[in-house]
């Protein structure tokens, strides 16, 4: 009988993974953490650290190969869904409506996040909860760790820098905020021409757009060995040792990341339509892989192809508000920065005032909105941050250690708030048109 019913289940679990992508995205993420601890030497060290990674970049092939494909197709498929869907709105008036609801959105999140950030981890001081051998760890870190620094600009140049004057430099950086920009002007441009001079140019948008969903779709079949791939590789480079060390920090992350995932599931609830487990059921697969990947730039196709799919969300909704989202809705890298700026404050004693603390909050507020949506970038930006409140840039190094998991943490919030942010509005737009 006990053998029966244990076949019972490996033939459902079978099926589920035959049938459910987001199953074998869970799997491979599982077994990555597993087989990535097991041979990591701050794990269970089972090869010794040159082969441990060596075996790390060939495991994380699948996945580096994953990643590239769809970065390959993100700038055309950004171009041509922001112009479709601004070409969609059927008017600058319309494209007036979406704008002027969509972007004080995304920025009153923002803030929203930062003070939640600020908030944790004033209450939680994970800072002055350092045991002697963490504070030893430092100081080690400190020594050895360096981060680059972005660079120091005023707030002018700042704005001019904004305006995309070479799209070619724009395209070869991946600046995405710039490459919006070009995308709003093309379309907003486009929109106000007559109709026959831009056939043509949709034309090429759509078939850009459908070119590059296409390639997406045949990229996810390479998903779930490409989220083993990139767990087993940060699992060998992270170990137990640079899980556990600053905890307290982590902590702190953590609580905020799921206080602002509460508040988007009521965000969904009351002002999208959609109950909490609907919506998480929705949007697992982009999920897992946002947060395998660590970059909501390359998961930004699948969550257009998620928000049509599965949220029932309208082209010109999806294609137009998610781009945007991916590049200035940054609500988890916000929250990020917040704690790590005023836990390497307590560490080194800097006390700020509360006129320095509100400063603080619009500088990471703006850091957060141009902060490229590619793994790492965040804790470069923090880096620039800290050199203006007195922190040693130095200190990054503390950090670097659990850098990575939180960033896969803090990446799954952000494509989070942009699938919240397009059902709200989704919303919002069939109640200003009834």
């Amino acid at each position: 009988m006990t053998f029966f019913r244990y076949q019972q289940i490996f033939t459902s679990v079978r099926s589920l993974l035959a049938q459910q992508l987001w199953a074998r995205i869970l799997l491979g993420m599982g077994l990555g953490t597993i087989t990535g601890l097991a041979l990591s030497p701050g794990g269970f060290a089972l090869l010794e650290n040159e082969t441990a990674l060596t075996a790390a970049e060939w495991i994380a092939l699948p996945g580096t190969v994953f990643l590239e494909i769809l970065k390959m197709v993100v700038i055309p498929l950004i171009i041509c869904s922001i112009v479709l869907g601004i070409l969609s709105s059927g008017s600058p008036r319309q494209l007036k409506k979406m704008g002027a609801f969509i972007v004080p959105y995304f920025i009153a999140t923002s803030f929203v996040a930062v003070t939640i950030g600020l908030s944790l981890s004033l209450f939680i001081q994970p800072g002055h909860m350092m045991s002697a051998g963490a504070h030893a760890m430092v100081t080690d870190a400190i020594s050895t760790a360096s981060a680059p620094i972005l660079d120091e600009l005023t707030v002018p140049q700042r704005i001019t820098r904004l305006i995309p004057s070479n799209f070619v430099e724009a395209a070869l950086h991946v600046d995405m905020l710039k490459i919006v920009i070009i995308a709003i002007f093309f379309g907003v441009a486009a929109l106000t021409m007559p109709r026959e001079i831009v056939k043509p140019f949709e034309a090429l948008c759509l078939f850009g757009q459908g070119a590059a969903m296409q390639i997406i779709d045949w990229a996810m079949a390479l998903a779930p060995y490409a989220v083993f791939g990139l767990m087993t590789d940060a699992m060998i480079h992270l170990g137990f040792d640079a899980l556990s060390a600053i905890g307290w920090y982590m902590t702190s992350v953590l609580s905020g990341l799921a206080i602002i995932l509460s508040l988007y599931l009521f965000g969904a609830t009351v002002f999208g339509g959609h109950s909490p487990t609907t919506f998480l059921r929705a949007i697992r697969e982009v999920q897992l892989l946002a947060f395998s990947t660590s970059s909501s730039a390359a998961v930004m196709p699948v969550s257009i192809r998620t928000a049509e799919n599965n949220l029932g969300v309208s082209e010109d909704i999806s294609r137009f508000v998610i781009p945007i989202g991916a590049t200035i809705n940054m609500d988890g890298t916000g929250l990020y920065q917040a704690v790590a700026a005023i836990f390497l404050c307590q560490i080194f004693g800097v006390d700020l005032s509360f006129t320095e603390m509100a400063l603080l909050m619009c500088v990471i507020v703006g850091a957060s909105i141009g902060t490229p949506a590619t793994p790492g970038v965040g804790i470069v930006v923090l880096a620039t941050i800290l050199s203006g409140i007195g922190v040693p840039p130095a200190g990054i190094g503390i950090i670097f250690g659990v850098d990575r998991i939180l960033d896969m943490c803090r990446t799954t919030i952000n494509v989070t708030g942009d699938l919240t942010a397009v059902v709200i509005m989704e919303r919002w737009m069939k109640s200003r048109s009834a």
